[in-house]
């Protein structure tokens, strides 16, 4: 076996060896000359005596010798949407080791001084984890030339309950350890610490808008990408009131003491039980009823100080370079999932409008008729997608970028409207399309459905385009189009033939411009 450097990494040709701060991790190397590893800690288990608590950073659990770290890390516990519980053992996510990173670096030195991407994968806060295929990291790294790192973070109840004892927001505080773990130690897997960037699709992008703000977080990253941020960040009202819901599911009180003692295999299934109920809760929930969304960040004045577009206006996240978008039809899988397509009704799009609307169920039936006016041809299914199209994705990404702005940042804006293959081009523009794109794992994972079974070429080149703006954005430069302004709103389209363009959902953007997303009240 070859010697470690002074400096704490070699390559070898099939076990690269790194010295982290806590030990030595020894990956596997590709023939590429890349290399990946594998379930590296970088927190505690969150279970015992630390249960619903801060993460605990991973040097406290140093080990001797070489870790050998080629399997990804066990997940937290996952909601059964789309059968993830079963990916995962009920004893071993009772076990808790669930904090675990992996990195994928073309040159596995402490020289290199390659940009460094830190992704946050996305599952409405509930399901997520960084061994799904699609997340691979390998081709990204290789052909970017920049150290790809993802994460498990702690999701649904685990991470996100608003549970009496237990700081809010644990899953956004597994994100930082993570990020200071990348901070101690990616400069021995060829990474720069000062060229780090946190990319993150849907709840992922949530969690990046959260990061820009959270002054935990401050100074562990330079750049930002915000991949279809959802607006569902919830005040500590709502939350705390939803967690009473969780608790009397199971016969405890919302409490860390009484939760502490629920085995965590059990908990996602109350989660999935009380987000069932859906409209049952209605008059105190409000859209988040409707919506179906039973945790999300929590606005508690302390882990997350304000709302992400709150307090990024106020200047909170200047100093970060960021690009954010969406796709266009950001709805539509999820009106597939739930059975709906072909089959919304009148009665249910004006529901929709009345409750998803600019100013929610405040706004009575004046929300349905701006929609209709202002997309006169358009039917009650369009309307029903549009409506939670822009409420849950497209208008809180772009007011993302406008209170980046109107803070002092900057931003680029873009939107992926190259419609998906797969099921006979039924989806569109949809929902997750993007994560493929941005991974180039066109043929591996849920998302590559979308692709269908033969991937067309344009896909291989928009991927490649995707790949080359992410990559060199990292790598400190822009993206590859102008910077969003709100005079001339410029654009991104990612489509066969990409153009720059000004913003597209011009009568969306004008519907909801006096609009402020902020933290979902109790009371609706």
């Amino acid at each position: 076996m070859t010697e470690l450097s002074a400096e704490g990494a070699v390559m070898g040709v099939d076990e690269p060896e790194v010295r982290t701060t806590a030990g030595v991790v020894r990956g596997a190397g590709e023939a590429s000359g890349s290399a990946v590893f594998k379930g590296v800690p970088f927190a505690e288990p969150p279970v015992g005596a630390v249960r619903f608590g801060a993460p605990v950073p991973v040097p406290v659990r140093s080990w001797d010798g070489v870790r050998k770290t080629v399997e990804y890390g066990t997940p937290p516990p996952q909601s059964a949407a789309f059968g993830m519980d079963a990916l995962v053992s009920g004893d071993a996510v009772d076990e808790g080791d669930w904090l675990t990173l992996n990195v994928w670096t073309p040159d596995p030195g402490p020289g290199a001084g390659l940009p460094v991407i830190v992704w946050m994968h996305g599952g409405a806060y509930v399901i997520g984890m960084s061994g799904l295929p699609e997340y691979d990291g390998g081709r990204l790294a290789r052909e970017g030339a920049v150290v790809v790192v993802t994460l498990n973070y702690r999701v649904g109840i685990e991470g996100f309950a608003h549970i009496e004892g237990a700081p809010a927001n644990r899953g956004l505080l597994d994100q930082v350890a993570a990020l200071e773990w990348v901070r101690d130690n990616i400069r021995a897997f060829g990474g720069d610490p000062g060229r780090v960037t946190v990319v993150g699709q849907s709840a992922g992008a949530g969690s990046v808008a959260a990061l820009l703000t959270m002054p935990r977080a401050a100074g562990l990253f330079g750049r930002a990408v915000a991949q279809s941020v959802p607006g569902t960040f919830f005040s500590p009202e709502l939350a705390a009131d939803i967690a009473r819901e969780f608790a009397a599911e199971l016969g405890v009180r919302p409490t860390v003491e009484e939760m502490g003692a629920v085995a965590p295999r059990r908990l996602p299934a109350v989660a999935d039980a009380v987000g069932a109920k859906g409209g049952a809760f209605a008059d105190r929930w409000g859209p988040t009823a409707h919506a179906l969304i039973p945790v999300a960040p929590v606005v508690d004045g302390d882990v997350l100080p304000a709302a992400p577009w709150e307090a990024l206006a106020s200047g909170a996240g200047r100093d970060v370079e960021l690009v954010v978008g969406h796709t266009r039809d950001e709805f539509r899988l999820m009106m597939l999932l739930r059975g709906l397509t072909g089959e919304v009704t009148e009665d249910q799009a004006a529901v929709a409008l009345r409750t998803f609307g600019p100013g929610g169920a405040a706004g009575g039936a004046s929300g349905g008729d701006a929609y209709r006016a202002a997309f006169p041809a358009a039917s009650d299914e369009e309307l029903y997608e549009l409506v939670q199209s822009d409420w849950l994705f497209r208008m809180p990404s772009l007011q993302l970028a406008e209170a980046q702005i109107a803070g002092g940042g900057r931003a680029h804006v873009y939107e992926l409207v190259w419609e998906a293959p797969g099921m006979g081009g039924m989806l569109g523009a949809c929902h997750g399309l993007d994560v493929p794109l941005v991974f180039g794992n066109l043929g591996e994972g849920l998302p590559a459905l979308l692709l269908g079974e033969e991937p067309p070429a344009e896909a291989e080149e928009l991927s490649r385009l995707v790949r080359a703006s992410w990559t060199g954005f990292a790598a400190g430069e822009d993206p590859g189009w102008p910077a969003y302004d709100v005079e001339r709103r410029p654009v991104r389209l990612f489509d066969a033939k990409p153009s720059v363009a000004p913003y597209p959902e011009e009568a969306s953007r004008q519907l909801w411009r006096e609009h402020v997303f902020g933290a979902l009240p109790l009371g609706g």
